[in-house]
Formats: C-alpha cells, sequence, structure tokens
C-alpha cells in the first residue's frame, strides 16, 4: 500500500491514518458525498423503519448459511487440514489488489477447494480507488483468471472506515461501477456483491443502495460487527443484532439496486490478552469462553431470522480472532470445536422458529426428522433434565446431569420420540 496507508500485518488491516491534515484534506473534497450520504441516510432510514415489520423472511438454505474466512497464505496445509475436519462447505478469501502478482498462488489454493463455494473479497487500496484504468485492468485479470472457480465476487470492502481507502461513497460507487460494467459486458455470469458497509452505520450504506450510479448488485455484504456492544443481545440506540439485521434487510428490500440477498461477510469478537494482533484495543475484548458463546448466538439469531443468506466467520487461523491461534503453536480453541459441531448438527437443519420470553432463547430445527432445541439465557437459570431430552454441550458433549444449567452458553436439546 502506498504512503500514508500501510498495513498491519499483526491484525490483518490497515494502520491508523494518523495524517489529519491529509485525512481532512481528502474529505473536504468529498463533501458533496458526505452530503448527499447524509440527506439519504434521513430520509432512508425512517422510512425504513416505518416498513420493517412488512419485510417476508425467506427460506434460508442452512447447508449455505455457514462460510468460514480463511487466509490463503496462511499456514495453507494445516488451513486444508483443518477445512476438511470441519466439513465446511462455503469459505470466504481476501485479495488484495495491491498483490495482483499473487494472483497465480491464490488459483492454486482455490483449485485445492474446489468442493466448496468461494467468496472472494477484493480488497482495495487507493491507488486502485483513484485510478479507476488501473482497477478494470486488474480486475479484468482476476476474473479472467478465476473464470468459473468463485461463486461469489465481493467487491472493496469496509468503505466507510478512511484507512481503507474510500473517503465517500461516492468513490465507493465509481469504484463499483467498474466492476459492474466488466460483467455487463464481458463476464456476464459472475456474481457481484457490494457496499460493504462496516458496522451499524447504515447511512452510508443507505447511500450504497440509493444512489443514481447505473450499477446493481446480485446482493449486500455486510460487515455487521456487534463486538463493542458485547454480547450480541445487547442493545444500540434500540437496536440487537436481530433489530439490526431487520432493518437492513428493509433496505435491500426498497432498493431498486439489489436482489433481495444478504451476506454477512466479516464478524468476530477479538480476544482478551492478544495485542497486538486483536483488531481492537483491549476494552472490546472477550475471554475465549465468550467468544466462542457470542460467535455461536450470532449465527443461531442470524439463521433464525430467515433474512441472511451467509454469515462469515473472520476467521480460521488468527491470534488475536481467530477459531485457531497460531503463535508459538498451533492452538484450536475450544470455539474451533463449538464451530465444528454447529455444522455437523446444522448444516442440514431446517429452521422451525425462535421463541425468546424474558433473556431466555430457545431457538428450534429439524434435524435428520428429529425435533432439536438451542437453549441459551441471558440470566444463568436451571431446566430439569427430562427422560425425553438428549442434550449436548456447545462442544458435543452429552450432558446427563438431572439439572441442566441454561447460561451463556448454548445447549442443543434433542427432543425424543413420541413426545
Amino acid at each position: 500500500m502506498k504512503e500514508p496507508f500501510k498495513w498491519d500485518n499483526y491484525s490483518d488491516q490497515p494502520a491508523q491514518l494518523k495524517d489529519k491534515n491529509f485525512k481532512n484534506n481528502m474529505r473536504k473534497k468529498e463533501s458533496s458525498s458526505i452530503l448527499k450520504t447524509i440527506f439519504t441516510g434521513l430520509i432512508i432510514l425512517p422510512v425504513s423503519l416505518v416498513l420493517m415489520p412488512f419485510v417476508k423472511r425467506k427460506e434460508v438454505d442452512s447447508k449455505n448459511f455457514f462460510s468460514l474466512g480463511v487466509d490463503y497464505k496462511r499456514e495453507e496445509a494445516l488451513t486444508l487440514e483443518l477445512l476438511e475436519e470441519l466439513n465446511v462447505k462455503r469459505i470466504l478469501i481476501r485479495f488484495k489488489l495491491w498483490e495482483i502478482d499473487e494472483l497465480k498462488n491464490l488459483k492454486t489454493f482455490i483449485l485445492k477447494n474446489k468442493n466448496r463455494k468461494i467468496t472472494l473479497k477484493i480488497l482495495q487500496d487507493r491507488e486502485h480507488v483513484e485510478n479507476l484504468e488501473l482497477l478494470e485492468r486488474d480486475l479484468k485479470t482476476i476474473f479472467t483468471s478465476l473464470n468459473g472457480l468463485i461463486d461469489i465476487y465481493e467487491i472493496g470492502s469496509t468503505i466507510n472506515r478512511a484507512k481503507w481507502g474510500f473517503f465517500s461513497v461516492d468513490e465507493y460507487n465509481k469504484f463499483y461501477s467498474v466492476a459492474y460494467n466488466l460483467k455487463m459486458t464481458k463476464f456476464k455470469n459472475i456474481t457481484l456483491i457490494g457496499s460493504g458497509v462496516i458496522d451499524f452505520e447504515y447511512h452510508f450504506t443507505a447511500h450504497t443502495l440509493f444512489n443514481f450510479f447505473k450499477y446493481k448488485y446480485d446482493g449486500i455484504a455486510s460487515l455487521l460487527y456487534v463486538d463493542r456492544r458485547g454480547a450480541p443481545e445487547n442493545m444500540q440506540m434500540g437496536f440487537a443484532l436481530s433489530d439490526k439485521i431487520a432493518l437492513l434487510s428493509t433496505m435491500i428490500w426498497l432498493s431498486p439496486k439489489s436482489k433481495n440477498v444478504l451476506h454477512i461477510t466479516e464478524t468476530n469478537w477479538p480476544i482478551s490478552k492478544t495485542a497486538p494482533y486483536a483488531p481492537t484495543s483491549e476494552h472490546e475484548c472477550v475471554s475465549e469462553e465468550l467468544y466462542e458463546d457470542f460467535m455461536l448466538r450470532y449465527y443461531f439469531l442470524s439463521l433464525a431470522s430467515q433474512q441472511v443468506d451467509s454469515v462469515s466467520w473472520h476467521q480460521l487461523i488468527a491470534r488475536g480472532y481467530g477459531l485457531v491461534d497460531n503463535i508459538d503453536t498451533i492452538k484450536k480453541r475450544s470455539a474451533f470445536y463449538a464451530y465444528k459441531f454447529m455444522l455437523q448438527t446444522l448444516q442440514e437443519a431446517q429452521f422451525l422458529r425462535l421463541d425468546i420470553k424474558r433473556g431466555y432463547y430457545i431457538l428450534q430445527f429439524l434435524v435428520n426428522d428429529k425435533l432439536l432445541q438451542i437453549h441459551w439465557s441471558l440470566k444463568p437459570t436451571t431446566l430439569k433434565n427430562e427422560d425425553f431430552f438428549n442434550v449436548y454441550s456447545s462442544i458435543g458433549k452429552s450432558i446427563k446431569d438431572e439439572t441442566l444449567q441454561i447460561g451463556s452458553s448454548p445447549l442443543y436439546i434433542y427432543i425424543k420420540d413420541g413426545v
């Protein structure tokens, strides 16, 4: 990345922009776009709030719902081994435009994962944002080289953070338009998703969904982190995770620019005491136990919404936020085994319903013609282990205790036939 943009290899993201004068000057140049973002948000967000109750749920295919982010350059042999162990059907790979010379290595990795659906997240740098001819040339190279191997291309990422290279939504709109024009003229069979807004900052999303640029999305990509609020059920401005999903789905439903498809292409919680590998400060970090609990509950609530087509956990191997820690030695965190059991249990499941009563959650599925309930509670409580229960912990351990402890860690409870 060119100065003043630098990549932080510890946390796998751009470093903070320290030149305040540069940032201010760039934002002044984009002031008209920033005003459009504010204006669009003031109109679209209230309308979407009013119409939220009228958006119909869709039937989400659980087989393709669970996705996992992987780094194709990190511990390749181990990555492939772990993916086989997890039996994950969909993966997301990041590719940096400023590393276009690595395309051959990327393709080699992709070919080793031909049995999985692959989302390729194409990361921008400032040079490609400013030089759209360069962007067109490199995107054309990528699309040509990977023809038929990629299920979904995500164009751009984290567009509402200046350190990632965009200083306005219009800069992103121009950027995405290059990819869309290539699709329409030379690569009609590829699937493009975009928007790429991080966190609950939907005024930026509104501007990507309602504008006069002549492009369309095959679906919307959202980096819907909720880690700064703690648990996924916690409120932000009156919105828990489920409410944020519902509002975003409504905006997509209203937009003339996108199919009614939503992919959460990045989310996680940073893990305590892993600096400098954690992508945020220690204040936002959580224990490995809570990391596991919050990950599961994020997936469960997203699947229960029946409005999200896939959720991609970021990511498989990473010291500060991954299912596996690779510093000093290879350590599979408990969350790795929880992710594995979740996939094993729910990849073929049919969602039935979600019941919530005073902070107690019961999620119900049909799994191989058996009724499965998943229980957790925001306030620790107990439940009698009935004779017709088969109970498993979050990592698949059978529980025979007469009294079940229901709390932060979800329990899987199969209801025996005949009840």
